[in-house]
């Protein structure tokens, strides 16, 4: 019995990532896709340029990066204020200079980082009156459903969130137990998503604690 446990536990680890590096783009009101591709500033540059030659290939109108702050732990200076901005300065010197690339940086935020980007990108779109149908997001390996999940959650029903998952630069996704960063990756996003979905529960839109990492407004 406990063999066939650890065979069964064994061949479910093992194919995690065919379950959570999912890639289901958005097929949009008209049936030709999404007109706003979202993509995690924070990824690494070779994919990054997935987004570049994903956006060449797709219908889509606009960019928008997001990400929050970026903390150097060397304590030198970085370029960029945040990886929103990193992301789209990439993108724009790297092939899409033509493109419209919006930078919607979250807040500093201990924890759902991405659930807050989502809530920045939502609130971002309701200023502009850039009406969100459908969108898609880019995110890397593992990482895709979970994020999916987060901008799901809100955004709402009324909005399709498709989701595309770039190829990983720092492991190989089908030999990822070979490597300490791609075990570390696959193991802690599988938790991960395991939480999230059986602890993680929106806070009502608009409210504090939908935006919890901003600092409170003590004017009177």
């Amino acid at each position: 019995m406990l063999v066939a446990l650890t065979a069964v536990a064994v061949a479910l680890v093992a194919n995690a990532p065919a379950y959570l590096a999912v890639t289901e783009p958005a097929r949009g009101a008209d049936g030709n896709g999404a007109r706003v591709l979202i993509v995690e500033g924070w990824m690494d540059d070779r994919e990054l340029d997935q987004a570049v030659a994903l956006f060449r290939r797709g219908h889509y109108e606009r960019i928008v990066t997001t990400g929050g702050p970026i903390e150097s732990w060397t304590g030198m200076p970085v370029p960029w204020k945040d990886y929103a901005e990193r992301g789209a300065r990439y993108l724009a010197a790297h092939g899409l200079a033509d493109a419209t690339i919006v930078a919607v940086p979250a807040p500093a935020s201990a924890q759902d980082r991405t659930f807050l980007s989502a809530v920045v990108v939502r609130e971002w779109a309701a200023r502009e009156r850039i009406r969100l149908d459908a969108v898609d997001l880019l995110s890397v390996g593992v990482h895709a459903r979970r994020s999916r999940m987060m901008f799901r959650a809100a955004f709402g029903p009324g909005v399709e969130v498709g989701v595309i998952a770039a190829q990983p630069s720092l492991h190989d996704p089908q030999r990822w137990w070979r490597t300490s960063s791609g075990a570390k990756f696959v193991l802690g996003e599988s938790i991960s998503l395991a939480w999230t979905a059986c602890c993680f529960w929106p806070p009502a839109p608009g409210s504090r604690e939908e935006r919890w990492a901003l600092p409170a407004d003590n004017s009177p």
